[in-house]
């Protein structure tokens, strides 16, 4: 008995008072749930630095997301033990320093994040403005660069999927924006929350570097970065001389794996990231892509029908259906209403935990996260566990479950199904 309470004491979730049977839903943008594949690989036991298997398990990595993103074979990927934040601070080493300037469209606020930490390094930042529920003003961004006469500069930090707005931003039109004003800026892409959830192809839309991380839609962890940069990016950081060591292209670019990670790589991280990769090629990048456009319609359904009560505010911070991302929805509230309770009955009573408003959309928003490792079950789960919580805290609400289910079963080919 004495051994069977030590046990409960370090691990609680073993007390018969608190144990809950299941899992936890997960349905936040990032981290996001790790397939079991994934937590297999990652128990790989370290293996010294000389063992030929480190280099054939990093390449596979590279391999794999020169696959998912179109990388041409040439192009090195720099991976990096870090977060997404790393990431950036990858990308702001090599190209930036101060006084060198950089433009960053507003997309909410994770790009306030990016020029905010730019700005840390001495760099120059120039915003567009952000315009609430709306993806980055292609019209402002062309406009500031034909204002930047002595092409002063540097690069353009997009961020393609800002988690927090949910919404996504095309591509295409950033670049020809920066090609119609004939500048000769880098076109540097966050694919942070995008990856494996919307079409991404880094050589269609031109894109000089790119970076992302592992905890989303590559269904791993947090703790892997990564950066790709053409040559033309490569070529400005060489010129850079801002002082950088850890994040430093050259430095890495080796065929060593010890200089590949500037030292040890994280072995079960790539472990996980290889199973990651091979659980994408194996399902498809088109399928996945449906997937998860399938998802994001089905949450959307439930959006649309919670907004039908009468008087009711609850409806998308989005407001151009075209933008909505497939990697979460943030679904704004109206005021008097707090979506920090309904997170907290929704994850305390429901076992589903939801996401909240960031920076100046605290308080005003919750978020649902249909990325990665989720079926259409799952997503219905959630959303069940949702319109629950709403009803216990006495939030008016339309039929949103219902409208989510008939959204997925005419999805899979239901007919006569009421609209």
């Amino acid at each position: 008995m004495a051994y069977d309470a030590a046990c409960m004491n370090l691990c609680p979730t073993m007390t018969s008072a608190t144990r809950i049977p299941g899992h936890r839903f997960l349905h936040s943008p990032g981290p996001t749930r790790v397939p079991e594949a994934v937590q297999h690989a990652m128990t790989l036991q370290p293996m010294d630095l000389a063992d030929p298997r480190v280099d054939e398990l990093i390449a596979d990595c590279e391999h794999g997301l020169r696959w998912l993103m179109n990388v041409p074979a040439r192009e090195p990927v720099f991976l990096y033990a870090c977060n997404g934040h790393g990431a950036w601070e990858a990308v702001i080493a090599n190209l930036l320093g101060p006084g060198r300037k950089v433009l960053i469209p507003g997309t909410g606020h994770f790009s306030e994040s990016w020029a905010q930490q730019c700005e840390a390094f001495g760099a120059t930042v120039l915003r567009t403005p952000w315009h609430e529920g709306k993806p980055i003003d292609v019209q402002a961004l062309r406009e500031a660069l034909e204002r930047d006469a002595q092409h002063e500069i540097v690069a353009v930090f997009a961020v393609h999927t800002d988690t927090a707005s949910g919404v996504t931003t095309e591509l295409e039109p950033l670049r020809q924006a920066m090609q119609q004003a004939a500048h000769p800026a880098l076109f540097v892409v966050d694919v942070v929350a995008s990856l494996a959830t919307a079409p991404f192809d880094m050589q269609a839309v031109q894109a000089d570097a790119v970076l992302g991380a592992s905890q989303k839609g590559l269904m791993v962890p947090p703790g892997l970065g990564f950066v790709v940069a053409n040559e033309r990016a490569r070529a400005v950081a060489r010129a850079n001389k801002a002082p950088r060591y850890y994040w430093d292209w050259d430095r890495r670019d080796s065929e060593l794996s010890y200089r590949k990670f500037c030292g040890t790589p994280p072995h079960a991280l790539l472990a996980g990231l290889r199973a990651a990769l091979g659980l994408l090629q194996a399902e498809g990048l088109p399928a996945v892509l449906a997937r998860h456009a399938q998802l994001a319609g089905a949450v959307r359904a439930a959006v649309e029908g919670w907004g039908e009560a009468p008087g009711q505010g609850i409806g998308f911070f989005c407001s151009e259906p075209l933008a909505r991302a497939n990697a979460v929805t943030t679904i704004s509230v109206p005021l008097g209403f707090d979506p920090e309770a309904l997170r907290s009955l929704a994850r305390e009573q429901f076992q589903v935990s939801l996401s909240g408003g960031l920076g100046p959309l605290a308080g005003r928003v919750f978020r649902i996260g249909h990325l990665g490792d989720l079926n259409a079950a799952m997503v219905l789960g959630c959303l069940a566990a949702t319109e629950a919580a709403m009803g216990m805290l006495g939030w008016p609400h339309g039929p949103g479950l219902a409208k989510a289910q008939r959204f997925l079963a005419q999805a899979y080919g239901g007919h006569g199904i009421p609209a």
